[in-house]
């Protein structure tokens, strides 16, 4: 019984440290780099929300949205508005931490998300 709690738990400390910062560091730089030469420096394209996306969401949520570790985003625009799920981006919910992009990153992962109907 003991052996079976601890693989349970490695086996969850493993799947929630996949929905880390994968890729996290590279991403400030970018974001960095690209405040100095761009005008409007708290922004992102709703355009690069696809490659936050792979960057940091896919491990859990899967490739095609399909879910994993975590749930599906399938249709999430048809359960909740663009703000509501800007704010599970950010605040986290259930097993997802929050602050895991920056909030110019979780606003077009939001937008983006919120067409999916």
């Amino acid at each position: 019984m003991k052996k079976m709690l601890s693989l349970i738990l490695i086996g969850m400390i493993i799947l929630l440290s996949a929905c880390g910062s994968n890729g996290d560091d590279s991403s400030k730089e970018s974001t960095e780099s690209s405040d100095s030469t761009n005008s409007s420096s708290d922004t992102v394209d709703v355009s690069d929300a696809e490659e936050i996306y792979k960057q940091t969401c896919f491990g859990c949520h899967g490739n095609n949205l399909e879910g994993a570790s975590g749930p599906t985003l399938k249709g999430i625009g048809s359960k909740y508005s663009e703000e509501e799920i800007k704010a599970i981006i950010v605040n986290g919910q259930g097993a997802m931490p929050g602050g895991i992009v920056e909030d110019a990153e979780a606003e077009a992962l939001a937008k983006w998300l919120a067409e999916k109907k």
